[in-house]
């Protein structure tokens, strides 16, 4: 991922086989709404209109890294460092939450910007979009912010540089991948500290959850695969090896299916995204999309999945059902994180 990281950490953490056939009704309906990815290269949001194909970008205050549509996708949660800070700069820029209006059939608006920490990652957010929860890798928390109040509300203690989070289904926890010690941290939402910090393996990035939430899927760059954790019992259950340097990932709505990004390394970018047979525990496609595969999504109604190609700064459409690349769609410069918001 192609952003200022904090001292000594490397650079390279900067940024098939058949499916099961889905069924009829669900492969008629393609997927509708818009994708929006966070251009890091180029200070933009893109929006992708899912129907017509058509792009178009908001220059935002800050260098994004992440972006998550929220409250139903009525509000769009960027986050990054403040737009022009290099080098040491950027400790003093300070991080920001930008909040984005959507607007169809057009760019998104910003409507607020919100301190947010030294050196924000990643952006998640409650149901109703009053609260945001962000890693903040250079002070080693978990941010909550209260939107409403612009303001700070708690700084949550986690494992050695947070970066990649997500809330469980019944957002009771925040999840957080501590790239630099190897584990998972749990914070409990409502008691605002953490409650486990489970070992994960070698370079967790991102965590993701089935539906149910009864597991969870952490990407493991050091080890190029995924752990599965039993999210009850706190356990890794299994390692799933996919391919080199896998970043984001994102389940199926149907809890059948892992998507995830294997972006590589800066000099050797990966090209593919794996997916994973939940049941079965292991790889049945291997998809290419482009270089440095880094951020992916998957659609409400589960017919398509999304990744954001780093070093080409294209966005690739993939077809759930048939496992094919659908389209290519060019967005901004370095596109990291991508979210899919209903039409």
């Amino acid at each position: 991922m192609p952003r200022l990281l904090r001292r000594e950490l490397p650079l390279l953490l900067i940024g098939g086989g058949l499916l099961p056939a889905a069924p009829l009704a669900r492969a008629a309906v393609a997927c509708a709404g818009t994708v929006f990815t966070a251009d890091e290269g180029g200070a933009s949001i893109s929006a992708v209109d899912l129907t017509s194909g058509r792009v178009h970008a908001a220059t935002v205050p800050i260098v994004p890294h992440n972006v998550e549509a929220v409250a139903g996708g009525r509000k769009l949660f960027a986050v990054g460092i403040a737009s022009g800070a290099h080098g040491a700069d950027h400790l003093r820029a300070g991080g920001r939450l930008v909040i984005l209006e959507p607007v169809r059939g057009a760019a998104p608006r910003v409507i607020d910007e919100i301190p947010a920490g030294r050196h924000p990652g990643h952006v998640v957010a409650d149901a109703a979009g009053e609260r945001a929860f962000i890693t903040d890798s250079e002070t080693d928390a978990l941010l909550v912010v209260d939107v409403a109040q612009r303001r700070i509300a708690a700084s949550v203690p986690v494992g050695d540089y947070p970066h990649g989070l997500r809330l469980s289904p019944d957002g009771r926890e925040a999840w957080l991948a501590n790239v630099r010690d190897g584990t998972v941290s749990v914070v409990d939402i409502a008691a605002a500290r953490e409650v486990a910090r489970i070992p994960a393996g070698p370079s967790p990035v991102q965590v993701g959850f089935v539906p149910d939430g009864s597991r969870a899927y952490v990407s493991l760059r050091g080890a190029n695969a995924v752990a599965e954790i039993d999210a009850r019992s706190r356990r890794v259950l299994r390692r799933i090896q996919v391919g080199r340097g896998p970043v984001q990932l994102f389940a199926t709505p149907d809890g059948g299916f892992l998507y995830v990004a294997n972006e590589g390394t800066r000099n050797a970018p990966g090209t593919t995204a794996s997916v994973i047979d939940l049941a079965l525990g292991s790889v049945i496609a291997t998809i290419e999309t482009g270089r440095g595969a880094h951020g992916v999504v998957v659609c409400g109604n589960g017919t398509r999945a999304f990744v954001t190609n780093l070093y080409d700064d294209t966005l690739t459409e993939i077809d759930v059902t048939t496992r094919t690349v659908r389209r290519q769609l060019r967005v901004g410069r370095t596109p990291n994180g991508v979210t899919w918001a209903p039409a």
